[in-house]
């Protein structure tokens, strides 16, 4: 297969290059394409061919469910089960890199879901984004545009390294902002909100809206996020943390990613100065330690409760699953 490649306007995307990856979209092929967390692997989330090609083309395991994206709330009504909590949560913060799982009507296949009976959904906040959903008039299921369980993509380079040959079209929409995937909660029982995944979306505002602590799922809950009960977001060398406190790693051949000097002298080192710029530089950082032919990436341990430090950890802490 060729794959198309075309560079959009992120803030402004061309209405012609829109038009072209949406008719691929309703022909049942995939597009990549930029969001405000990572680049997403699109398909018509009604399609259950088109979504088993998501499946093929990442090597995904297919009990392992997608994310649907809309491009207005009014798509929401028609796919899953709206209660109070959602209307609230949607009204106030959408688009934003939330995801809600709610219970799922009939229209969204099996394939896309999952095999569940819930659905998990939500509105990216990204022009490009909007655009494609809304000009292809369907909800676009979307995992990371990558490999399954390699570094999710947050640039064009990622996804073409990945995806090149195995679908129909790329938009390059530059770097993303947020770096790591949607914060993913369950609020299929309003009195008891479950934090699947943490991510980009802070659990700090959803609790203090909700007025509630958002609980952990047990292993069966867990099923109906992505991102959760496999390896992930792993390069293919191995990844180990660092504790400020605890005795530094040493390896031969190794580089550094965190926002601290490391206690010991490393081949090379990326330093952030906040952790929003860890988040969103975290899977490049990866790649390219990676094809620098490293034997090992360490990992700084982003300690305090800033908005995304959360899921920082997580993507860190699946990473180091060697």
């Amino acid at each position: 297969m060729m794959t198309i490649t075309a560079k959009i306007n992120k803030k402004n995307p061309e209405p012609e290059i829109i038009s072209q990856a949406a008719e691929i979209i309703k022909n049942g092929g995939l597009v990549a394409f930029p969001t405000e967390t990572v680049y997403g692997l699109g398909a018509d989330a009604l399609n259950p061919q088109a979504v088993k090609k998501i499946y093929e083309a990442k090597g995904r395991p297919s009990d392992n469910p997608l994310i649907l994206h809309v491009a207005n709330i009014n798509q929401v009504h028609e796919l899953v089960e709206v209660n109070e909590t959602a209307e609230i949560l949607m009204k106030k913060f959408w688009p934003a890199p939330l995801t809600l799982v709610l219970k799922a009507k009939n229209i969204i296949p099996l394939q896309t879901r999952g095999g569940l009976d819930t659905a998990a959904i939500r509105m990216p906040n990204n022009p490009v984004a909007l655009a494609l959903i809304e000009k292809s008039g369907k909800p676009i299921a979307a995992p990371s545009a990558n490999l399954s369980g390699r570094p999710s993509p947050t640039d064009f380079e990622s996804v073409f390294n990945d995806m090149n040959g195995r679908i129909e079209m790329i938009l390059d929409g530059g770097a993303v902002e947020v770096g790591i995937e949607s914060t993913v909660i369950d609020i299929t029982n309003p009195k008891k909100i479950l934090m699947l995944r943490p991510g980009g979306f802070s659990r700090e505002i959803l609790e203090d809206t909700l007025k509630t602590h958002l609980e952990v799922p047990d292993t069966q809950s867990k099923k109906r996020s992505p991102g959760t009960r496999y390896r992930h977001y792993a390069p293919n060398i191995p990844v180990f943390v660092w504790k400020r406190g605890e005795k530094f790693p040493e390896f031969n051949n190794s580089a550094y990613v965190g926002i601290n000097e490391p206690e010991i002298k490393i081949k090379e080192k990326i330093l952030f100065s906040n952790i929003k710029d860890f988040a969103q530089g975290l899977f490049a950082a990866f790649r390219k330690f990676e094809r620098e032919n490293f034997s090992c990436i360490i990992v700084e341990w982003p300690e305090g409760n800033e908005d995304i430090s959360e899921g920082l950890r997580d993507r860190i802490f699946r990473a180091s699953r060697n």
